[in-house]
């Protein structure tokens, strides 16, 4: 078993130098990644907890606005603890909260699945190790929960299994876990019958989708007598009932199997069982749907689905929700997926009999009327959607706003992928439902019903879930410009408040991006779609799109020389350069996918690395030729180039440790010292000026993984992580061989450190 304590053990040796540095989150304002769900306990008002699908869990703080990450501990050997599958809150004893965590349940994650159970409302953990794996990030991950509390009996757990592993259950607070035999049931729906593209990823049974305790039935010893179950079948019972605490099981008669259930919600004043579906796994998917509810009283099946969405039939239903303090009947749920004009929310004040809409769309014309949405916290002003001409026009001068845009063309302001919509069971004016890069909510949802109009604001302060794929800091300008998946990037001109916009044009998913060591204010950067690249002149505030872009060229890497004369793309289809803005030519001598770097003093010289080969080029990158070999058995990781003026001197991680080449590249030594494999490595500022630079590094020194600092060229290293700071998979922060430790040119000792869903940290 895997455990917390040994993660503690593990950085008492770097305690001192750790103990140095203070780690923050670089601020976004932006969420920047998918929201499976808000949890709200029901025994506390105010008390909520967020989870992702790759960064980890948030807790809400007491000013009910702002979030803290809960799992920033996760380390090299805990790395998947950042893919959460299910949250618990306990309703009896408000202090327990349980965390089930894993990301994938194929080959791309080798660990089962943990429960991390808290006493204390996620100040500490206790890990307890699972017979089956979780899938935080896998196919199925916004239904929900799978992991239930019994509030009738609190010692009472239910987890639900992926890959036709059933139903778990728990009488000791989560200790122990006993499969539920008397449950046949499993959920045996895939995506695919067979996935060998994705090494089984859309083939595995998505199991046990959701649980749920009917608190209006009888109390027990054993506790609730009648739970729901879901799980994932199509044409075939998938709510299963039981009367007897769990003893035995029943399907629920009358229900829907031509589609798959995704979430459930009890709305115990009409002694009901509101359950949404689709037709797909979800999150992205999901083209037809249905929303039943059923009244446990007299045993039948209503189909309440809104009207307008029989007449779309082009999506299915995700979140689902009931005010739990407010009238009862009101009920809301939202889309999943429908992507024109954009996804919808419904409310209905009457059991789901009749709906409206969070906005309304006039078919017959180019405009979307929007009568309930007022502008909010990074929210466009919304009196009605513009024309799809006017709306990127829009989104290209205010991108930074982070709405659920993140792209300069379409429509999506409300969002999409909405899977966790729910209404505060304290107080009927506030809701919240996370989308697939952030999350939304209202603080006076009451509105909706009197003034037919709300205001619905970004609600993720302090949630950082990108996945950042580079990031630089040039010896001018701004000290850091990032390149992020699925939103773009920023240049951060204040690293504690969130940039005002995004990297325009955007592209979506950013890979890349460089500066010229010498005219440092010239940037260059790369998206992932065929021939987006752009350049900018005064330091990442502003792009213009390179002149000499190529619709042949996609992926990769790219960089800047000296001079900026020279633009080195390392593509999915071979290396190429343009000089002085000509059409892109093939370079020579230098394979595909290899990692690149540019020289930052001298404009003729880039170095290249594959495998155990280092490649220098000396005419501008016109062509490359092997001068050094690592050794049969080492890979090249990453090269870091020196930042500080010093043309010819880089070094290169490896799978065995570091080399350094002073005479650009002709020879190349390895560094000797108790750092025996390294990953990202960056050079940062000397201790004194014109001293020796800082060199950092994600690497394994002493046996022991973490981020390290040396300022005397490599020979000895200083552990500047700590045991709250974990940054999750070390050797994974190459990502596709981006520089995710990024040190600060300037500053001494600040480094960047960027991670794969929990968005950018500095530590100083």
């Amino acid at each position: 078993m895997r455990s917390v304590t040994l993660l503690s053990a593990l950085f008492v040796g770097a305690a001192n130098a750790a103990s140095q540095y203070t780690w923050k989150n670089v601020h976004t304002g932006a969420g920047g990644g998918f929201v499976p769900n808000v949890v709200f306990n029901h025994g506390q008002k105010g008390l909520a907890f967020l989870k992702t699908d790759i960064g980890g869990a948030y807790k809400l703080n007491s000013d009910g606005v702002t979030w803290t990450q809960l799992l920033d501990f996760a380390d090299e050997e805990h790395f998947d603890w950042w893919g959460v599958e299910s949250i618990a809150t306990d309703p009896v004893d408000t202090q327990n909260l349980y965390i089930e965590v894993g990301l994938y349940t194929n080959d791309w994650d080798p660990y089962n699945a943990t429960l991390l159970i808290s006493r204390d409302q996620g100040s500490t953990f206790s890990p307890v190790g699972l017979p089956f794996k979780a899938g935080g990030n896998m196919p199925g991950r916004g239904a929900g929960e799978r992991l239930v509390i019994d509030p009738n009996n609190n010692k009472v757990l239910y987890l639900g299994a992926r890959s036709g592993h059933g139903l778990y259950k728990s009488t000791d607070s989560g200790e122990t876990w006993n499969k539920v035999q008397s449950l046949s049931a499993t959920g045996t729906w895939a995506p695919q019958a067979v996935d060998t593209q994705y090494d089984g990823y859309n083939s595995d049974p998505l199991g046990v989708g959701w649980i749920i305790f009917d608190t209006t039935s009888p109390k027990i010893a054993a506790g609730t007598s009648r739970i729901f179950v879901g799980v994932f079948e199509e044409g075939s019972p998938s709510i299963w009932m039981s009367e007897n605490a769990g003893d035995t099981w029943a399907p629920v008669p009358g229900q829907n199997t031509t589609y798959l259930t995704h979430r459930a919600v009890l709305s115990p004043a009409e002694h009901s069982l509101y359950v949404t579906y689709v037709d797909t796994a979800g999150p992205w998917d999901g083209s037809h749907g249905w929303i039943g509810k059923y009244n446990i009283t007299s045993g039948t099946w209503t189909n309440v689905t809104p009207a307008q969405a029989i007449i779309d039939n082009s999506y299915g239903f995700g979140g689902i929700s009931v005010d739990l303090s407010g009238k009862p009947g009101t009920v809301m749920a939202a889309s999943l997926n429908e992507y024109y004009p954009d996804a919808q929310i419904w409310r209905s004040l009457d059991g789901g009999a009749t709906w409206s809409t969070l906005y309304s769309y006039d078919y017959s014309g180019p405009n979307v009327i929007c009568p309930r949405i007022t502008s909010g916290t990074y929210l466009q002003p919304l009196g009605f959607y513009p024309t799809r001409r006017e709306w990127s026009k829009l989104m290209d001068e205010y991108p930074g706003t982070l709405t659920n845009k993140v792209n300069s063309s379409g429509t999506d302001q409300i969002g999409w992928g909405i899977e966790g919509l729910n209404i505060d069971p304290f107080d009927s004016n506030h809701f919240l439902y996370g989308t697939g890069l952030t999350l939304y909510g209202s603080r006076n949802l009451l509105d909706w019903d009197t003034k037919h109009n709300i205001t619905l604001s970004n609600m993720s302060d302090g949630v950082e879930e990108t996945a950042v794929l580079e990031l630089i800091s040039p010896p001018t300008g701004v000290h850091l410009i990032s390149s992020v998946g699925d939103i773009g990037g920023w240049a951060h001109i204040d690293l504690d408040v969130a940039p005002a916009t995004l990297h325009v044009p955007n592209y979506g998913t950013e890979l890349s991006l460089d500066y010229a060591g010498l005219k440092s204010s010239r940037i260059v950067r790369i998206g992932s779609g065929s021939g987006q690249l752009s350049t900018s002149g005064d330091g990442g505030l502003t792009w213009g799109y390179y002149a000499a872009n190529s619709s042949a060229l996609i992926g990769g890497k790219v960089r800047y020389s000296a001079n900026a004369s020279t633009v080195l793309w390392s593509s999915s289809t071979g290396v190429f350069i343009s000089k002085n803005n000509g059409t892109f030519v093939a370079s020579t001598g230098i394979p595909t996918g290899a990692i690149i770097r540019a020289d930052k003093a001298n404009d003729a010289y880039f170095y290249a690395a594959n495998g155990s080969s280092i490649y220098v080029s000396s005419n501008g990158g016109a062509s490359f030729a092997i001068t050094a070999t690592l050794g049969s058995l080492v890979t090249a990781n990453d090269i870091a180039v020196n930042t500080l003026g010093t043309a010819g001197e880089f070094w290169v991680s490896s799978s065995v440790g570091l080399w350094h080449s002073k005479d650009f590249g002709k020879t190349i030594t390895k560094v000797f010292s108790n750092l025996s494999a390294a990953w990202s490595i960056s050079i940062g500022a000397p201790a004194v000026p014109h001293g020796t630079p800082a060199i950092f590094a994600g690497a394994l020194v002493s046996k022991v993984y973490g981020i390290y600092r040396s300022d005397n060229g490599g020979l000895s290293w200083i552990q500047i992580n700590d045991a709250a700071h974990g940054f999750s998979s070390i050797s994974g922060m190459l990502m596709t061989s981006g520089s995710l430790v990024c040190g600060d040119p300037r500053i001494y000792k600040r480094v960047y450190v960027g991670t794969n869903g929990r968005g950018i940290s500095y530590g100083e």
